[in-house]
């Protein structure tokens, strides 16, 4: 066994019942998704510089260096996926195909736009997963999409998730690993409406068409995202969490959880257990709201810890994707991808540690004193060491070690940008 410091906490773990080599060979085995959108402010490249509107969500930063362009944006994950331990995945956005200067509406986005990501993908081993995009566009610019009044507006809609669903499932197929395609729409209102059912039939009504055509769940998965509210849509969220979670218990899809997206005093780790007794899946949207929906960079906080620890305690693993969602202008944008995957994993890994099965024996027992007394006690065992062995083993830098990278990479990368 190699360096001393991983082999104390082999045996530190191991006193505690915890299996430190099979926890590390989980962590590798589990890829989470980065989202591209975080390179360059969740403009896209639907048309040269586009900036990202409406929506109910908005970056803050003028942090010099963001991407212009599919190569440099592609560059730029190459950077932080280096930076990163493990193989991971990329989450990409319909707004983000390659168009090749030419107007290509929503609707009609094809296979054939992503075949650049399609090949990136396979030449670095990495899956890729996707997402329709209902905002930036000037039919969302009144807040509604899929349950909008105006049935023409609507299709156009229902049309673009139907395309997007076909593009989810060719990428599947030609990377051989399963896309993700999540739907999430920023239907809402600022203030209260008079009528709030008719939007959700409409909503639910519209899903029935974008679902009707069958795709192999080998190579494309559906999710639904909820959101309590966003900027323009304080008062009333069409697509709520308790329409989705009805809505994918009844179809049987997976059901989206993004941390950002609930109220602050809510515990999503709460809800883990709840909603995978009767949805199949579950996908984590990993953020950080600070009295909003701000998404800020992933910590290795309590509700991330928390959420992965639920993960973990109730086997749900395997039916659960974990992916990245935030995007921060005001600090390097390389560096917030490299900090919030490390945290994340760093997370995981502190679940993956835990001696869950003498916390649950002891609960069983009834002896919650002393439940209480090694849940604390198992935060101070050695997870840094076994993280050090796991950035080793796959070729990444240690903590406190990567950061000058990402120094080199602005001074000779992007401050050639502008």
């Amino acid at each position: 066994m190699n360096p001393t410091p991983y082999r104390f906490a082999v045996e530190a773990y191991g006193a505690a019942g915890v299996d430190a080599e099979a926890a590390l060979a989980t962590l590798a085995a589990t890829p989470l998704s980065l989202q591209c959108w975080q390179g360059d402010d969740v403009g896209g490249f639907e048309r040269p510089g586009a900036t990202l509107g409406g929506g109910g969500i908005q970056v803050t930063g003028r942090y010099p260096g963001k991407a212009r362009t599919l190569e440099e944006l592609r560059l730029d994950l190459d950077e932080a996926l280096r930076l990163i331990p493990g193989r991971q995945r990329v989450n990409l956005h319909a707004i983000y195909g390659d168009f090749g200067g030419r107007k290509v509406e929503r609707n009609e986005v094809a296979p054939e736009h992503f075949a650049g990501w399609i090949d990136w993908a396979k030449s670095r081993g990495l899956g890729l997963d996707f997402n329709p995009t209902f905002f930036s566009h000037p039919l969302a610019d009144d807040g509604f999409t899929l349950s909008h009044r105006d049935a023409s507006v609507r299709r156009f809609w229902i049309e673009h998730a139907v395309a997007c669903r076909r593009v989810g499932a060719a990428i599947g197929l030609a990377l051989g690993k399963t896309v993700v395609t999540n739907l999430w729409i920023p239907d809402g209102c600022k203030d209260l409406p008079a009528d709030r059912k008719g939007p959700r039939e409409r909503l639910a009504q519209s899903l029935d068409l974008v679902f009707r055509e069958a795709v192999d769940p080998r190579h494309q998965l559906d999710a639904l995202e909820s959101k309590l509210f966003g900027i323009g849509a304080e008062s009333y969220t069409v697509g709520s969490h308790e329409f989705y979670l009805g809505y994918a218990a009844l179809h049987q899809k997976l059901i989206c959880l993004d941390l950002g997206h609930f109220h602050p005093t809510e515990s999503v780790a709460d809800k883990v257990s709840s909603v995978l007794l009767f949805v199949p899946g579950l996908l984590l949207h990993l953020s950080r709201g600070v009295r909003w929906d701000s998404d800020h960079v992933v910590l290795l906080d309590e509700p991330t810890r928390a959420v992965l620890e639920e993960v973990v305690r109730g086997g749900f693993l395997g039916r659960t994707h974990i992916g990245l969602d935030y995007f921060d202008g005001s600090i390097n944008r390389v560096a917030s991808w490299v900090i919030g995957c490390r945290n994340a994993q760093k997370a995981l890994l502190a679940a993956l540690l835990e001696p869950s099965a003498e916390l649950r024996r002891l609960e069983d027992e009834g002896d919650l004193a002393a439940r209480l007394a090694l849940t604390e006690e198992s935060k101070t065992l050695p997870l840094g060491s076994v993280w050090d062995e796991h950035c080793r083993r796959h070729g990444a830098p240690a903590d406190r070690t990567w950061y000058p990278e990402i120094l080199r990479y602005e001074r000779d990368v992007l401050k050639s940008r502008g």
